[in-house]
């Protein structure tokens, strides 16, 4: 392969030797001095390299070990890279009785200070998640690749690609700072070389490899470092459970159980409590972890050792490549625990300021709670996982302003929602949201009311935790014509492609209520930059009533108090009920009229909003 630096020497000719022992990869590519774990392993792939010996002389460095696979097609070498080793370049020999020596050349680099010095995201940052393919098309010479499956480009067509690339969110940044974003996750961008639907990105083809439609490694690169320019962190989206069933490697599997179910394809029973579960019955047990996701995407067996290091050893990789400034693990309760155990520590351990989001989507805030770091579990399972995806509250979120108000419905759903903090061992650090990639938009959840969006927006920035986003909220995208359909969800970015009639980036032929709710979260997200009491500040929430919700973030200088008046007409509220809150304040900024209000004994709030308050001394 051209991105490998291989020659074969002897006397005999080069060409006849070669076909006896090659060296088609060697992965990782590179590695790094100056790591805390000083071990690294490197899979070999190509014909025959299994039956070779290698060898190498460069101080600091040591084989402890090698390994054959199933396949005499691999070979796993473990190395020992000793404190002192110098970064530099050394050559691996490969020898087998009979035939020329192969050498490869590996490179050993310095560390990357800003993967070293990144912080990683937290409940001061926003995340606006991107499906790349679908927000900006900015390098239309890549739209198609000779060497990949999948050929069409068809805007028309909901689940064909669209051409949205890494340039296109380059050339976003500034749009994307100025609108207060401080953190971006785009689903992978890794190559997906199946013969459809390869525009999301989940059926990965080559763990180390951008897929040409969306770039290149160093337009990856490029995109990490301007975007930590503008204040903005990059995550990177991660699937350890599955690949895409056309991975090179599923030709030639390097040990027979790299992949479960390879030889009959079972599909997982979805079935994620039996991870918790005092009764699950063990055949239920495997199903769920072992099966494959859809019969697209065969199931990783981390149990594998020489597997669970090779994922390990990936996701390092791309963090110290591109100084990340967090990861987003895809279908988190699917893999085996006690992999994702090693996973995540491994990950922490090598960078102790890092982030991970994982994605357990249940609404039973027991189940959500039972993966995050520091959770006391029954059965001692213990995770490095900082941040769960907060799917319990999203659930609440939209059933609280889309139900009608009684007793048990309505606005206490989501009060009774955020009472369940009780269960995690840190509530500041999940991750909020309305809506993601796989669900309906949330302008669609919310009925197409641009009132009950607004609400919801203001809710997700103002309570406790980590909001994140969806592209496109901020210009109304919805999926109100086919509900639950991925690939209209997924819609294009008004703007993103040369000629569209709209333009979420310019403001050309945006509509009133798109230009109120883009206008609206670019004041509150640049607002909620400054702000640590939401950052970190204590939360305080009172019971609703009569279509009323308030609550209040404080912290020993400042207090930011939210009203969340479900009603179509304006409410009068008695202020002293909500004394425990004020504390005798007598003044307050409305953050989004700019208006200074006197506070009194009571405060009207007109219908269908969310008032937000600092409250004056």
């Amino acid at each position: 392969m051209s991105r490998l630096k291989w020659m074969c020497s002897g006397v005999l000719s080069l060409w006849a030797l070669c076909l006896f022992a090659q060296i088609d990869r060697i992965e990782p590519m590179n590695w790094w001095v100056g790591m805390k774990n000083q071990e690294l392993q490197l899979m070999i792939s190509g014909k025959n390299i299994g039956e070779t010996t290698p060898s190498l002389a460069y101080p600091g460095v040591s084989i402890k070990a090698v390994h054959s696979g199933d396949s005499k097609n691999y070979l796993f070498v473990d190395l020992v890279i000793a404190a002192s080793t110098q970064a530099g370049s050394f050559k691996i020999n490969f020898k087998k009785a009979g035939q020329a020596t192969q050498t490869y050349t590996y490179n050993l680099l310095p560390r990357n200070k800003a993967a070293q010095n990144q912080m990683g995201f937290s409940s001061k940052d926003v995340i606006y998640l991107i499906t790349p393919d679908r927000f900006v098309n900015g390098d239309p010479l890549n739209d198609f690749s000779d060497t990949l499956r999948e050929k069409t480009i068809d805007r028309k067509s909901d689940y064909a690609r669209h051409g949205g690339d890494i340039r296109g969110i380059i050339n976003s940044l500034d749009y994307l700072a100025d609108l207060g974003i401080t953190a971006i996750w785009p689903t992978p961008l890794l190559e997906n070389n199946m013969p459809k639907w390869s525009y999301h990105g989940y059926a990965i083809t080559d763990y180390y490899k951008v897929d040409p439609r969306f770039g290149n490694l160093a337009e990856y690169k490029e995109l990490a470092d301007k975007a930590r320019q503008k204040g903005i962190k990059l995550i990177k989206d991660d699937v350890v459970n599955h690949s895409g069933v056309q991975y090179w490697w599923m030709k030639d599997l390097p040990f027979k159980n790299w992949v479960n179910y390879a030889d009959s394809i079972q599909m997982t029973n979805h079935r994620r409590t039996t991870n918790e579960d005092l009764y699950a019955a063990e055949v239920d047990k495997k199903l769920m972890v072992k099966g494959w996701f859809v019969p697209d995407m065969p199931d990783l067996n981390q149990d594998n050792p020489y597997l669970a290091k090779f994922l390990i050893q990936n996701s390092i990789w791309w963090i110290e490549t591109l100084g990340l400034g967090g990861i987003r693990q895809d279908t988190y309760p699917y893999s085996a625990k006690s992999f994702l155990k090693d996973w995540s520590c491994s990950i922490m351990r090598e960078y102790p300021n890092f982030s991970i989001v994982g994605e357990e989507w249940s609404t039973n805030p027991l189940i959500a709670s039972y993966w995050q770091q520091g959770k006391k579990n029954s059965d001692g399972n213990v995770s490095c996982l900082e941040s769960p995806m907060d799917f319990p509250l999203q659930q609440a979120l939209i059933q609280s302003l889309v139900e009608p108000e009684s007793w048990d419905k309505g606005l206490v759903k989501l009060y009774e929602a955020l009472a369940n903090d009780f269960v995690y061992a840190n509530p500041q650090a999940l991750m909020v949201f309305g809506e993601n990639h796989d669900m309906d938009r949330l302008f669609t959840q919310v009925k197409e009311d641009v009132d009950l969006l607004q609400m919801a927006l203001t809710y997700l920035l103002t309570i406790r935790g980590i909001p994140q986003l969806y592209y496109g909220t901020e210009v109304l995208l919805q999926n109100t014509a086919k509900p639950g359909d991925h690939g209209l969800i997924r819609s294009d970015f008004p703007g993103g492609w040369a000629g569209d009639p709209a333009s979420g980036f310019t403001g050309e032929g945006l509509n009133p209520n798109q230009v109120r709710i883009q206008s609206f979260l670019k004041k509150m997200l640049n607002w909620r930059k400054q702000k640590s009491v939401i950052h970190d500040g204590k939360t305080l929430h009172f019971a609703p009533s009569n279509g009323i919700y308030t609550y209040c973030r404080y912290n020993d200088s400042e207090t930011v108090l939210v009203i969340l008046n479900k009603n179509t007409e304006a409410k009068t509220i008695d202020l002293n009920h909500y004394a425990e809150a004020i504390k005798g304040r007598t003044n307050a900024l409305n953050v989004l009229t700019g208006e200074t209000l006197t506070l009194g004994k009571s405060l009207q709030v007109n219908g269908r909003m969310a008032m937000v308050l600092e409250l004056k001394k």
